[in-house]
């Protein structure tokens, strides 16, 4: 076996036992098959990066196929996003593909089964269906439609299909066992009718079929290998094998329904149905908000790819539920931006510092790498004068040996400049600081190479020129939700809301950050990393906290 076909996780080593069995390299296929009926997020990636990374491994093709079964939720415009987001993350498909594109076909091999006694077209309503389905200890109670004959079956389902009944009068029901202990086979409903307009067949159809029934056969059609899955669909996949059995003698590959973890994310929700309720709510501002967990909310906020692709790739392929720490998805974004993001001088609650012993209207440039962890990033230069803005939270007046800041008769470094030592402060009436008068030692300048330049100090603070000062508007994200687990808390998932979790502050920045681009992530030191927003203007460019240089959450 070569070292590329070994299996790493279950479901490759499926696909390398299948191989070494009755399957040949050619017939492996793979597909990705998302509801356009809102935005991908987070646990989608997982499912990308593995039905695409299974491509890459296998050098299989890999479709992607609209689940566009439902014309009331889905749209285009979902459908344009899905695959905006799938390009992002680097994986390209083979085929782009439709459930509508088979509605002809299903439609056909639906009368089929209403020709072989399978199906046949209910018309009670859903609630009357719903209480004879039975409990799982309990068999469910036949239809009195039943037994119709295949004749009247067949009328009228394409009477429905024609738009000649209305929407709840009928439905069509696969007949199998009402006594099944998997309730999924206790006739489930094939088809129902809609007068909705779709997206891509306009009015061309009345019925339109139900996921159970349009999976397998859309994977059958595209000779799909292997169909991957969530857990929750493992008890499907007994139907989903049903179906095919009705369409023997198949013809061509028969694929295999085979089920993994779904990703679950401490602090997030993830359901379709809960994150539109935030946006119809006016939580946040719509699908790509950076405090969504969707794709689009994440690239937004300065996720990168190679950081979700890290982030699945750790979390793993398992056949157990679990629950993931969202700190370990920060902490594989921390991790790159580490590696690619430039460093600026960024203060962001600011107070005047005077250097008392500096020339009034000197201005000097000192050099700072623009990211130490890549040689090739170089340096910029930063204009340093007699007054500066610090964090106000990096001063205190008296302070004990803990504190490593500035206080009183302490010294600190300011980086990429000089040694500091407090020696008063200036106060307004309401007894609040308003400057702090320091000195500094003309000796201690970094990379001067003189014996002060190595003098150690154990603070050292980032500044900001006071008339350099770029201000610059910041959209200090955090977690949406303080409950760990929002979906499973005693109070409603809406009430587990964090107020704070969108912030709109002014800071101060050096003058490099006029050179930012839409989209360009920085670490501003000391803070964390800022992405600038796509969607702000180039005369007035807003940056968005992506994520923190720690992690703040493990002490709360």
């Amino acid at each position: 076996m070569s070292e590329n076909t070994k299996g790493n996780n279950f479901i490759e080593q499926l696909i390398v036992d299948d191989l070494n069995q009755n399957y040949s390299s050619d017939q492996l296929r793979f597909r990705f098959p998302p509801e356009p009926n809102g935005y991908l997020h987070i646990g989608h990636v997982k499912a990308i990066c593995l039905n695409f990374g299974l491509g890459k491994k296998f050098q299989a093709p890999v479709n992607l196929r609209f689940d566009d079964t439902n014309p009331v939720k889905e749209s285009k415009d979902f459908v344009d996003a899905i695959k905006k987001d799938i390009s992002w993350l680097g994986f390209q498909w083979d085929k782009e593909v439709y459930a509508s594109d088979y509605f002809e076909q299903l439609f056909e091999w639906a009368l089929e089964l209403i020709d072989k006694g399978l199906a046949y077209v209910d018309s009670q309503d859903s609630e009357a269906i719903a209480s004879q389905k039975g409990t799982p200890t309990r068999a469910g109670t036949e239809s009195p439609f039943r037994n119709r004959s295949t004749a009247e079956n067949r009328t009228l389902f394409e009477e429905m299909a024609a738009g000649k009944h209305e929407e709840g009068s009928h439905v069509l029901r696969a007949k199998i066992d009402m006594a099944s202990p998997n309730m999924l086979l206790r006739d489930p409903v094939m088809y129902r009718i809609l007068f909705e307009p779709h997206h891509r067949t306009e009015n061309q159809w009345f019925v339109y079929p139900m996921y159970d029934w349009t999976h397998g056969e859309s994977d059958y059609i595209e000779q799909i290998s292997h169909s991957l899955c969530t857990l929750e669909f493992k008890p499907h996949r007994e139907l989903y094998d049903w179906f095919l059995n009705t369409l023997e003698p198949l013809k061509g590959l028969r694929p295999k329904q085979r089920e993994f973890s779904r990703l679950n994310l401490s602090y997030t929700v993830t359901s379709k149905r809960k994150l539109a309720k935030l946006i119809e709510k006016g939580i946040v501002a719509g699908w790509d908000d950076p405090r969504m967990p969707t794709i689009s909310g994440l690239r937004r906020r300065g996720y990168t790819p190679a950081s979700l692709h890290k982030f699945v790739t750790t979390a793993g392929i398992s056949k157990r539920e679990n629950v993931i720490d969202v700190g370990l998805l920060e902490f594989c974004v921390r991790e790159h931006l580490n590696e690619i993001a430039p460093r600026l001088h960024v203060v962001m609650n600011p107070v005047k510092l005077t250097i008392t012993n500096f020339p009034e209207k000197l201005v000097e440039e000192v050099v700072g790498d623009l990211n130490p962890e890549d040689s090739s990033a170089g340096s910029r230069n930063i204009p340093f004068s007699k007054h500066l803005y610090i964090e106000k939270e990096d001063f205190k007046e008296e302070a004990n040996r803990k504190f490593f800041r500035l206080t009183i008769g302490k010294e600190v470094r300011l980086k990429n400049a000089y040694i500091i030592k407090g020696e008063s402060v200036i106060k307004n009436e309401k007894g609040e600081i308003t400057e702090i008068l320091c000195t500094y030692d003309p000796e201690s300048k970094s990379g001067s190479g003189s014996a002060a330049s190595q003098r150690k100090v154990k603070g050292t603070l980032h500044w900001v020129s006071q008339p350099h000062a770029q201000p610059i508007k910041v959209n200090l994200y955090d977690r949406l939700f303080l409950h760990e687990s929002p979906d499973k808390s005693e109070q409603d998932f809406m009430d587990c809301i964090n107020p704070d979790s969108h912030v709109v502050t002014t800071a101060y920045a050096e003058p490099y950050i006029k050179n930012a681009e839409k989209e360009d992530t920085f670490q501003f030191q000391r803070i964390g990393y800022f992405t600038v927003d796509p969607m702000s203007t180039n005369s007035s460019l807003v940056f968005n906290k992506t994520v923190g240089l720690r992690d703040s959450w493990s002490k709360k």
